[in-house]
């Protein structure tokens, strides 16, 4: 089954291409990593995916609804998290999910529980009740998170999504992203990091300056000839090396 579906889609920005004619699908149970060094699109792939933005040429289709003309729906069937998060800083972290989960129609009685469960697993106990206007860019980035899986979607959609965290909350994501798989979610992901995509994708589109340059898994494009200087671009900053070696493991 395909739950998303990218179909020759082009997006300008002026006179900036974004995307040329990309086209990818994601099944349901995959997660499926779109990997590619910084202006390759795929922010902006991120953003038609879940109605933000709107195609100028092609279509884009999540579980079966077009992005462009059901934008609302999608956004309500998504959970989406940004690659720089932004959050209400005059809110507590709490206050500000409890306010997502409302959003998403979560009953008071259900808010709590999943609340906790989450802050619990990411070791915010002792800071969600803090304003967010203190929060460390990792902290942010949790809070990001658990906002995008409150509702407990059919689809993820993750921006950069172990950016700023430390290598034990970024397993923890990587468990709970397998976890999402294993009850049949579909999760798009993107990342300039070679070892993440190795380390959490099922298969992979590589992109550069907004065009897919080949899809597959990550041990079959490893493979590959002639995508070397691709690869170079995605070399692992050693601030991020013991983020990767602790996913890999």
């Amino acid at each position: 089954m395909v739950v998303i579906e990218f179909d020759r889609v082009s997006k300008r920005f002026g006179e900036v291409s974004a995307l040329d004619k990309v086209s990818f699908r994601v099944g349901k149970g995959e997660i499926f990593g779109l990997l590619g060094p910084n202006g390759s699109g795929k922010s902006t792939a991120m953003r038609l995916c879940v109605g933000i933005l709107r195609p100028d040429e092609g279509s884009v289709r999540v579980l079966g609804h077009d992005t462009k003309s059901e934008a609302r729906l999608v956004k309500r069937l998504v959970g989406y998290s940004p690659e720089e998060p932004r959050l209400y800083d005059f809110l507590s972290g709490y206050e500000y999910l409890n306010f997502v989960s409302g959003i998403y129609g979560l009953k008071p009685e259900e808010r709590r529980e999943k609340i906790d469960r989450f802050v619990e697993a990411f070791g915010l106990e002792g800071k969600i009740d803090e304003e967010i206007k203190g929060y460390s860019r990792g902290m942010r980035q949790k809070v990001s998170l658990i906002a995008a899986m409150l509702h407990d979607p059919e689809v993820l959609v993750l921006d950069e999504p172990v950016a700023g965290l430390d290598p034990r909350s970024a397993r923890i994501v990587k468990e709970l992203l397998k976890g999402f798989k294993r009850m049949g979610r579909s999760i798009l992901i993107s990342t300039h990091i070679l070892g993440v995509a190795e380390a959490i994708c099922d298969r992979v589109a590589l992109m550069r300056r907004g065009r897919l340059l080949v899809s597959g898994r990550m041990d079959e494009l490893l493979k590959m000839g002639g995508l070397e200087d691709v690869f170079l671009e995605l070399e692992c900053k050693e601030d991020l090396r013991e983020v990767v070696e602790a996913l890999l493991k």
